[in-house]
Parts: structure tokens; C-alpha cells; sequence
């Protein structure tokens, strides 16, 4: 697969990745296609069949690719020579994380606590802009700004899928209750609030890893005000709010 090809399946498959991406230069985006093209098929992979156990299996045999990408052997799939590509900054065993982590989207149990929950935000979303962030150049010190930020863009991203969740017979929220939804976007706000005070540790070559977060403070923000709008597609940005934001992301770079 090329970098052309997993451009165009992040542009259909994941509209707002693909659309913060652009905001990003050129050389940025040839590093972030491969690996969101990639988290794009494990998210995908568990809802490939409605047999938990077959779905597990697609899950596993990335598990098995990644780990064997950690000794050198590419992957057997399209996506595996671009990643193979991306070098020693790439570290399989965030990718790892990011598909055991999926593992749940196979079930349909709840989460048993909000660390539960915390953590698989964490394993998804904070590998994925961690691993993005550390193939644009981000020293270990951005570590815990990166992953901040990226509890906040993730549980955004999480709230605005509860209804496709639930239509899916999943329980995607550890606490349904409107006091617990609007102090779970007060946490998240707080995350993006203790990211933008250290911004300083990440470095601009860095940032375009964070894009994808630039909706996260509005959503969680209305979320806060009215958390039964994680009913319904109720939680989406108009498109004049979508289409300002990406014209600031890209005027100023500021995530």
C-alpha cells in the first residue's frame, strides 16, 4: 500500500483524522498516514464479525504482525511495508497496546470502574498520539503533555460514538448518569488544561501528532453543559464550526 493509499483510506474511513492531517505539512502527514491508516484497521477488526471469538482472532493476528514488526518482519497485509517504512521510531509495542485494548469492542461487558475505563483511553487514543508524536521527533519529556492532550481528544472522540456503542448493544460509559457524564468532560477538560500549560515540551516539529484533538475542548465543553447530548449525534459540530477550526489549526498550529 502506499502513502497515496493510506491517505485516501484515513480520508474514508476516519474524516476528522484525515481532515486535521491536512492542516499538517507535507512531510508530517507521509509519517501519521501509515499509522492512522493502521489504527483505522484495528478499530475495524473487531466489529468484522459478530462472533466474539472470530473477531478476537482478526485482533490476535495483528497482535502476532506487530509483534513480529518489532523483529523485523513486515507484516503480511497492504499496510505492512509503509509501517515497516516509518523506522525505529516506531515502537510495535504501543501498536500492541492500542489492538489488545480493542479486544473490548468484541464483548459487550461494561467497564467495571472509571480506571477501567481511563486506561482503555489511555491504551487507544494516548498510544496513538504518543506513537505519532514520537514518529514526528517528540523527546520523552513530551511523554505526559501528549498523553494529556490525548485523554481529552479521546474522550471526545468516545462520547460523540456512545450512541453507535449502544446500538451495538455496548455499554461505553462506565457511568450513564448526566452527573457523571458532565464530570467525566470536566476531567477531560482538565487534561487539556494541564497539556496547554506544558505545550513548551512539545516541540513544533511534534505537533501535528496532536491535530486530531481540535475539536475536543468544544465537545467536552457541551458535554459539561448539557451531558445528555451524548445522545443522538447531538455532540457534532456544525460545519461552519468544523471548517473554522481547521482553518485555525492550519493558520496558526496550535492544538
Amino acid at each position: 500500500m502506499s502513502l497515496a493509499a493510506c491517505a485516501s483510506a484515513v480520508e474514508a474511513g476516519d474524516p476528522d483524522r484525515f481532515a486535521a492531517t491536512m492542516a499538517a505539512p507535507v512531510a508530517a502527514r507521509a509519517r501519521l498516514w501509515p499509522l492512522y491508516a493502521l489504527n483505522l484497521e484495528l478499530a475495524r477488526a473487531p466489529w468484522a464479525s459478530a462472533e466474539p471469538m472470530v473477531a478476537e482472532m482478526r485482533l490476535q493476528w495483528w497482535v502476532d504482525a506487530l509483534a513480529g514488526l518489532a523483529t523485523g518482519k513486515v507484516p503480511a497485509h497492504p499496510i505492512g511495508g509503509v509501517l515497516a517504512d516509518l523506522g525505529p521510531a516506531l515502537d510495535p509495542t504501543l501498536l500492541i497496546a492500542i489492538a489488545e485494548a480493542r479486544r473490548w469492542d468484541c464483548w459487550h461487558d461494561p467497564f467495571p470502574d472509571e480506571a477501567a475505563f481511563d486506561a482503555h483511553i489511555d491504551a487507544t487514543a494516548g498510544n496513538l498520539m504518543w506513537q505519532g508524536a514520537r514518529l514526528l521527533g517528540a523527546p520523552a519529556c513530551a511523554e505526559s503533555v501528549v498523553r494529556d492532550h490525548a485523554y481529552g481528544a479521546g474522550l471526545a472522540a468516545w462520547l460523540r460514538a456512545v450512541p453507535a456503542y449502544e446500538a451495538r448493544d455496548r455499554v461505553p460509559l462506565p457511568d450513564r448518569r448526566a452527573a457523571a457524564v458532565a464530570c467525566l468532560a470536566e476531567r477531560g477538560l482538565a487534561r487539556l488544561d494541564r497539556a496547554a500549560s506544558a505545550r513548551a515540551r512539545v516541540p513544533a516539529k511534534a505537533a501535528p501528532a496532536l491535530y486530531w484533538g481540535w475539536q475536543a475542548r468544544t465537545l467536552l465543553t457541551r458535554t459539561r453543559r448539557a451531558p445528555d447530548a451524548v445522545t443522538g449525534d447531538r455532540l457534532a459540530s456544525s460545519e461552519f464550526r468544523r471548517r473554522a477550526g481547521l482553518l485555525r489549526l492550519g493558520l496558526t498550529g496550535r492544538w
